[in-house]
């Protein structure tokens, strides 16, 4: 049997998920709903991600058009790539099954109508929206999720310390003493992940290990204070060795709400403020309700304060662990009034440049991957570039789990020596906040 050229009909969710998405199909056809264009001509405007990713996606169109029309099928001008078209909306049946002339209803029918025409292709509509899939599938069309960086097997990620049993007492005591011991002197042909923790136990003895890849050694983990802030488990005292690491200039830190993400990252950055010009701390904006920022009250900070008030609570109590006469306590007041540390919104970051500055970047996991690489690029020389977050927990409509910046971040970086990740499991907020963790 013949195998069908595939036409994918792509909806506006993928493209401010990534704007260049329209040259990962390989050999196959792109239809362009009308309707998608008029969606991104009200998203142009603005500074989030989605602004960015609306304006480039229209450059790179008008780009690859020159002066085609863009009713008729256009190469996209690559090797192994198929050619693309707008689609303008016609009438169709599809008005007697979904009566609102809503944009997604409009998107639906502009690919029934594809599909009408082109009954020796398979077209398929690609959307990040889960309902507009399955309103797709009621009307026998074909739909999917944008794949392109999604990750297969999220269990995977869970970097979770690993035991390893039956060392040598002896060997236990050489590391004890002498914080490395060769990986030869423990295995001879185990092999093991790179940049990753181990936790190793004799009959009577353990000891936190960092695996240094690059020299083939364990280190010793050791229960370092950062900033009045003592790690309370074997993860959190990991999180502060790859944190405190120079050779790391990338790590990401995974955990559910309580696990002390963000309070170890900044603690780690205050510990070592005399080695960073700056200390820089962002977070997207992703408002309740899906509503704008506009919708707020006041000025422009009246609005964003408070999606970043869970930044300035961690920074107070860290403050809290000092006396007001304690020299920590005013070094810490003179760095956020001379703006040596600065609390941001994401969005005010982009176009810079970072170099010699400690980069934290909270609620990773609501990133597209494009806003994650975008972010590491600009990183200049002794900068060190910190993602925390829960990949389960998301809060933006067209992402989940397998597609977030950070999930796709830990996967692609996994094997490289100059990044580490660790996974905080245990919750240290309160019996309380345990309890909702476990129960709720």
């Amino acid at each position: 049997m013949k195998k069908l050229k595939k036409i994918f009909v792509l909806d506006t969710s993928v493209i401010l998920h990534s704007h260049d998405s329209i040259m990962n199909f390989e050999e196959n056809d792109i239809g362009i709903p009308i309707t998608v264009l008029e969606e991104l001509d009200e998203m142009k405007k603005g500074n989030d991600t989605k602004n960015f990713e609306a304006r480039e996606f229209i450059r790179l169109i008008d780009k690859l058009s020159k002066h085609e029309m863009l009713d008729k099928w256009i190469s996209l001008n690559g090797k192994n790539k198929g050619k693309f078209r707008v689609l303008v909306d016609k009438k169709n049946d599809i008005n007697n099954v979904f009566n609102d002339e809503i944009n997604d209803h409009k998107i639906l029918n502009s690919a029934v109508q594809l599909q009408k025409e082109e009954r020796d292709k398979l077209v398929i509509l690609v959307s990040k929206d889960i309902n507009l899939r399955l309103k797709a599938k009621s009307l026998k069309l074909r739909a999917e999720d944008y794949l392109t960086g999604k990750i297969q097997n999220v269990n995977s990620l869970d970097f979770e310390s690993q035991v390893l049993e039956n060392i040598k007492e002896s060997s236990i005591n050489r590391l004890y003493e002498d914080s490395t011991i060769k990986k030869t002197n423990l295995f001879r042909k185990k092999i093991l992940n790179e940049n990753r923790f181990y936790i190793l136990k004799s009959e009577k003895k353990s000891i936190l290990s960092f695996y240094d890849h690059s020299e083939d050694m364990f280190v010793k983990v050791e229960k370092k204070n950062a900033y009045g802030i003592n790690p309370r488990n074997a993860e959190q005292a990991f999180a502060l060795h790859a944190l405190f690491d120079p050779k790391i200039k990338i790590v990401t830190i995974n955990g559910v709400a309580g696990t002390g993400k963000t309070l170890l990252a900044l603690a780690s950055a205050l510990e070592q403020r005399r080695n960073f010009k700056q200390i820089f701390i962002a977070r997207p904006i992703v408002p309740l309700s899906n509503k704008d920022v506009g919708f707020l009250p006041g000025d422009i900070q009246s609005k964003i304060n408070p999606y970043m008030e869970p930044l300035w609570d961690n920074l107070k109590f860290i403050q809290n662990q000092f006396n007001q006469s304690d020299k920590e306590f005013k070094a810490l007041k003179n760095m956020i009034d001379s703006e040596k540390l600065l609390i941001q919104p994401l969005a005010y970051i982009r176009g810079r440049s970072f170099s010699n500055i400690f980069f934290i970047i909270d609620e990773a996991q609501n990133l597209t991957p494009h806003e994650i690489k975008t972010i590491i690029s600009r990183a200049g020389e002794n900068t060190k570039v910190v993602f925390v977050g829960d990949i389960y927990q998301i809060d933006t409509p067209y992402l989940d789990s397998q597609s977030n910046g950070l999930s796709y971040l830990i996967d692609r970086l996994k094997k490289e020596k100059i990044y580490s990740h660790v996974t905080l499991k245990k919750g240290e907020r309160s019996e309380l906040a345990n309890l909702a963790n476990d129960l709720l």
